[in-house]
């Protein structure tokens, strides 16, 4: 050991000492505020990301929630049209049935109605037949005279022109089962067919349709 070590003061050393450890305390506590910082920093930077990706986050939400807006109403709106679509066409065909059924209805009325007509018209003829056999009558013995005669021939002119009434039935006519009904029968080598001989009642049509068949007497060959 030297004198100058051997000489040295004890009180000295012992700053020295002081004066080197508070010198490396130092310089550990700023080590240590250097690593606090940039932990802090990373923190901080970390804290940071995380905002930003809760944002794109929140805002893809967002995005999505106003699709979903515009969409649900254009859905509504689409699923009405078609719902009044379905009504107009089931009320158009409500109304081309209630249509149909009111023509058909039209047509039946009108047809019910001509043949009520027909009906009523027939019914009155038939219930004139007797009295046109006894103006028929009247006149084969001379009878039908004066303005009762011209009565008479007016209701037969009437009956023949508006309604196509018609008398028929005659001596020497050919017989028609159709349209005679036999009351009396005879045979006759001067018969060459079945012939009426006498017409006891005439018969009556409206046009093709035969109102009373003329009851007559018939000779046929022996």
């Amino acid at each position: 050991m030297s004198e100058e070590n051997l000489n040295q003061v004890p009180g000295e050393s012992d700053e020295a000492a002081e004066a080197q450890a508070s010198a490396a305390a130092e310089g550990a506590g700023a080590s240590s505020a250097g690593d606090s910082g940039e932990s802090s920093e990373s923190s901080v930077s970390a804290e940071s990301g995380g905002a930003q990706g809760s944002g794109e986050a929140a805002s893809l939400d967002g995005a999505e929630s106003m699709d979903e807006e515009l969409t649900d109403p254009l859905s509504e709106a689409m699923n009405t049209i078609s719902s009044l679509e379905d009504q107009l066409a089931r009320a158009r065909a409500d109304i081309y049935n209630v249509q149909q059924e009111y023509n058909s209805y039209v047509r039946r009325s009108k047809q019910e109605g001509v043949t009520r007509k027909d009906e009523g018209i027939a019914s009155v003829i038939d219930n004139l037949l007797p009295v046109l056999d006894d103006i028929e009558l009247a006149r084969q013995h001379g009878d039908l005279e004066g303005p009762t005669g011209q009565i008479a021939e007016k209701i037969e002119q009437i009956l023949t022109t508006n309604y196509q009434v018609e008398r028929f039935g005659a001596e020497g006519d050919e017989f028609d089962p159709n349209i005679h009904e036999a009351l009396m029968h005879q045979t006759s080598d001067d018969a060459t067919s079945e012939t009426v001989f006498a017409l006891i009642q005439p018969g009556y049509r409206q046009g093709e349709k035969l109102l009373r068949a003329a009851r007559v007497g018939v000779v046929s060959p022996e």
